[in-house]
């Protein structure tokens, strides 16, 4: 009598995420692309900083984690090579992890994917050196994911084999609990803030250049005079901080910097409008947070911002602090169309893709990467 035995398991995917310097984006990106990953039973190496572990605690979603300073002197680049000696796929995130990451993989198999997550900045001879990573790092990869169209587009321009747009989950939804907790506490928050009998405007982000936040001085001097007036509160910190407060002492502005912040979503719930004046973002975590709030938003129109919010949000020019002032004016005597955009931001949010949507692309990509190579 003979028997047959049951074939081995096949072996489970192993991927290597590679992840850049000081992306907190990215970074909270990995983790959640991790964390799914490992579920569908797949192996996930993630190679960063040292204190990126310490921050996100990828090991505790049971990913394997690689302590690589993130540089491209021979010595880290030989420990990234090791990390990725048995990786089926290698994953970067951003420019610089994916040079890296090709210079690790020179001679070998696994295929490449990078995600640009956003743009680099650059003018002059920067900008030429810019461009050179970009060419570089498209070329070296199998797949480039861009979180936003434009990303894509630029890609290809670059030389990119096969670029796809692939929009990752945002912040995650809070329940109809949470959301009840900071609408309870908004009047109360409205005080401590000041701004009990007038309007409150709020926004996020660090006080960098990058942010916008002269444009939105420029613009607050058009809040000056209608009565009740608008209080601007700022919650953020970072180098242009005494700049800036020296400009609203200077220019009388009702702008109120509350540096770093750990209650983002009451001061959300207690906003009568949100405004996002970046320069260029993929797809910005302050807009997402406003629409899934239902909290009115005004926009500077740049990056992947307007693919993000649909018509569920009003938009501006970057740069045009008239534009800003006489939007934000118009909203706040229209209590009707505040309302409208508040509905049509909780749709729009409703359509974004969720971390399963994000996983399941991710891992399709890199089934199909396995079967071209195989």
């Amino acid at each position: 009598m003979s028997s047959t035995s049951a074939p081995p398991p096949a072996p489970s995917l192993r991927t290597v995420q590679v992840l850049g310097r000081g992306s907190a984006g990215s970074a909270a990106h990995v983790h959640a692309l991790s964390a799914g990953l490992v579920a569908r039973g797949v192996r996930v190496t993630v190679c960063a900083a040292p204190d990126a572990e310490d921050t996100y605690d990828f090991s505790g979603v049971g990913a394997r984690f690689e302590r690589i300073p993130p540089r491209t002197d021979p010595g880290s680049i030989a420990a990234l090579r090791a990390a990725c000696a048995d990786a089926d796929v290698v994953h970067a995130h951003g420019l610089h992890a994916g040079l890296r990451a090709s210079l690790a993989l020179r001679g070998r198999r696994a295929p490449l994917v990078v995600t640009w997550h956003t743009k680099v900045h650059s003018e002059g001879a920067r900008a030429r050196v810019t461009r050179l990573l970009e060419r570089r790092v498209a070329r070296a990869s199998a797949v480039v994911l861009g979180s936003c169209a434009e990303l894509v587009g630029r890609a290809r321009e670059r030389g990119a084999r096969d670029a796809r747009l692939a929009p990752p989950a945002g912040p995650r939804p809070r329940t109809d609990e949470e959301y009840a907790r900071e609408l309870a506490r908004r009047e109360k928050r409205r005080a401590e803030l000041g701004a009990l009998g007038r309007p409150l405007l709020v926004t996020v982000g660090r006080l960098d250049a990058h942010q916008g936040h002269e444009m939105l001085l420029d613009a607050a001097h058009g809040w000056c005079g209608p009565d009740p007036q608008p209080l601007v509160v700022v919650a953020g910190e970072g180098p242009l901080r005494p700049a800036l407060q020296q400009r609203i002492d200077a220019e009388g502005l009702p702008v109120l910097l509350l540096g770093r912040r750990d209650d983002v979503p009451g001061l959300l719930a207690a906003a009568d409008l949100v405004l996002a004046t970046a320069r260029w973002e993929a797809r910005s975590v302050l807009a997402q947070e406003a629409l899934r709030a239902g909290v009115p938003l005004v926009a500077t129109d740049a990056g992947g911002t307007r693919e993000l919010v649909g018509r569920a949000a009003e938009l501006v020019p970057y740069g045009d602090a008239a534009a800003l002032s006489r939007t934000v004016v118009e909203l706040l005597d229209d209590p009707a169309r505040r309302a409208a955009l508040a509905a049509a931001g909780r749709s729009q949010a409703a359509d974004w893709p969720t971390e399963d949507d994000t996983v399941a692309q991710v891992l399709s990509v890199y089934d199909e990467l396995q079967q071209a190579r195989d």
